[in-house]
C-alpha cells in the first residue's frame, strides 16, 4: 500500500532507486512490487531507470468500512482468545 500511496501522490515518475530509500527495501523488491500491481490490473506506467508512475487514479479505496473493521476486531479477539 506504500507503494501504491507513494506512486498515486506523484505528478512526476519516480525511480526504483528512490522507492528503495523512501520503502527501505531492495531494487529488486521494488521492480518485482511494480510487476505484481500492474498484473493484477494497476495501471503503473514506466520502466527500469526511467521511474514509475500510476496515471490512472481511479483505483478502489484502500480504507475498510466501518462493518469491516468491526469484523476484522471481533475476529482478532477470536483469535487472541
Amino acid at each position: 500500500m506504500q507503494l501504491v500511496n507513494i506512486l498515486k501522490s506523484r505528478r512526476f515518475a519516480i525511480t526504483a532507486n528512490e522507492l528503495t530509500s523512501k520503502l527501505q527495501v531492495s531494487q529488486r523488491t521494488i521492480y518485482r512490487d511494480i510487476q505484481h500491481l500492474q498484473s493484477s490490473g494497476v495501471l503503473v506506467e514506466g520502466e527500469a531507470g526511467t521511474g514509475y508512475l500510476i496515471t490512472d487514479h481511479d483505483l478502489p479505496p484502500m480504507m475498510f468500512t466501518l462493518e469491516e473493521l468491526q469484523a476484522l476486531l471481533l475476529g482478532s479477539k477470536i483469535v487472541s482468545a
